[in-house]
């Protein structure tokens, strides 16, 4: 898919002043003044958050895109890189050089930077005390739309309760208070809801994730406080709605109403691990089914769609199962580019934050992305010749893509040293520096944009200044 760029020549016309001068003049007629015409408003709004997709998350998903339809892949183009509108943004939190998710996603919807690990409330509230958020909360775009009269919809291969997800409709001085139960005993009581009750309390069209341990109680092998609970029985008896847990049932879900849908109990199943028998939708169903449904509404929408599952390959350690998850990200994506009207929709892809993700090495044109490291025929930089693996200074070899930090920590002093790198989807890359999980990366991520607003994404960007980007398209602000 290729999207033309036009470009505009302007004419500048110089006018003569003529001070103190008492002669008659030949003098031009006047010329109507020329001005802009108004920027196109969008009718509906998709931001697409690739959870920890950096830059160099894109740059591999790229080639490993290519390379499964057989190509070398360093000249394959994913669907969003065809937008004209490209920016770096910015995702230090409020207090944290190196962000997380919770503070990051807040920022795109409530056009404030916050703590980490904070939900929808200013930087003067402090993590994890109830009564400290109050004055301190911040306004959603999900609720400025919804007063709008537009649609709201979420989607997410994470749980619905999770941060990036719960940043578009939920407030919290933790991110990590899903359930009630998970709200500590000396804070309940205070006024804070936990997260799955708010989004049983927002007036949402469609909502679909993984996530149903939040919802239900200890008969129904949930996790909240009562045994009984079962908020989505409530919310079907109090908005007339769908509940659905599959794919099945998510395509027969009555048109027209608002549809729930929660397919695992925590996060749902990783791309590479999906089988034939696999109940759950892919991001891409979920995707066409949110857009389709939230399209009929006459007054526009806006959708957040989150691939959260980059984030955790990457925490693993396992950059083939993060790269599947991209793949999959760039098909949802793809499908809302061929099934909106650039005229009236504005689509935003962009990443909460990066991780400590790293392609390294000389290796030669089209070697394979999650193998080792081949130098070119002739030699690479470092010198490496041959057709076999380029060797590291431990006699070794070592694969293109690897971690600063995480789970894959070789150690250098024990007998043997280094062992022999895993390769392939599965493989878990070896990291520099032994922590439980990899973590996240501290720089600039890329926003991409195409349609109504889409030329006010440029240069270098605050992440906050995406929520100013959202409702300047839908024309609630200038900017």
């Amino acid at each position: 898919m290729s999207i033309r760029t036009i470009f505009l020549a302007t004419t500048t016309v110089a006018a003569l002043a003529l001070g103190g001068c008492t002669a008659t003049v030949a003098r031009e007629a006047p010329q109507a003044a020329m001005t802009a015409p108004a920027p196109k408003k969008a009718k509906n709004v998709i931001l697409f958050i690739g959870d920890g997709m950096g830059i160099s998350t894109v740059t591999a998903a790229r080639i490993y895109a290519g390379q499964k339809l057989g190509h070398t892949g360093e000249e394959y183009v994913l669907p969003f890189e065809t937008f004209d509108h490209v920016a770096l943004v910015k995702t230090y939190n409020s207090n944290a050089q190196v962000p997380d998710s919770a503070g990051t996603a807040s920022a795109m919807n409530t056009g404030v930077k916050t703590n980490i690990g904070m939900l929808g409330y200013g930087p003067e509230t402090k993590n994890g005390d109830c009564r400290s958020g109050a004055g301190h909360e911040l306004p959603l775009v999900s609720e400025e739309a919804r007063k709008h009269g537009l649609a709201l919809g979420i989607v997410s291969t994470a749980r619905i309760t999770h941060a990036t997800p719960a940043a578009v409709y939920a407030r919290s001085v933790n991110r990590d208070w899903e359930a009630d139960a998970a709200i500590p005993e000396a804070q309940r009581g205070l006024g804070c809801r936990d997260i799955a009750e708010q989004l049983m309390a927002t007036p949402f069209d469609v909502a679909l994730g993984g996530g149903r341990a939040a919802f239900y109680g200890k008969a129904g092998g949930g996790q909240r406080l009562d045994p009984a609970a079962n908020l989505p029985a409530a919310w079907v008896k109090a908005t007339g709605g769908t509940y659905v847990e599959s794919t099945a049932a998510l395509a027969a879900a009555p048109k027209g109403k608002p549809v729930f849908g929660l397919f695992s109990p925590s996060h749902m199943t990783y791309t590479v691990d999906r089988t034939a028998t696999t109940s759950e939708p892919t991001l891409t169903e979920m995707t066409q089914a949110a857009v389709s449904r939230l399209g009929t509404d006459p007054d526009g929408y806006y959708l957040m769609v989150e691939s959260g599952r980059i984030d955790h390959g990457h925490h693993a350690g396992q950059a083939g199962y993060a790269l599947e998850e991209a793949v999959e990200f760039a098909h949802a994506i793809e499908w809302a580019i061929d099934n909106t009207d650039p005229e009236e929709t504005l689509i935003l892809v962009t990443a909460d934050h990066s991780h400590v993700f790293t392609m390294s090495g000389y290796p030669r044109r089209g070697n394979d992305i999650l193998g080792m490291v081949v130098p070119p025929e002739g030699g690479g930089e470092d010198g490496g010749s041959g057709d076999g693996p380029t060797l590291a200074s431990d006699g070794k070899p070592y694969t293109t893509l690897g971690y600063a930090n995480g789970p894959g920590a070789v150690p250098m002093n024990t007998e043997g040293g280094r062992p022999m790198p895993e390769t392939g989807v599965h493989a878990h890359q070896q990291s520099l520096v032994p922590t439980g999980a990899e973590t996240h990366g501290g720089e600039d991520v890329a926003l991409y944009a195409n349609g109504p607003g889409a030329e006010r994404v440029k240069g270098v960007m605050e992440q906050n200044l995406i929520y100013n980007v959202i409702r300047a398209a839908f024309g609630w602000m200038s900017m």
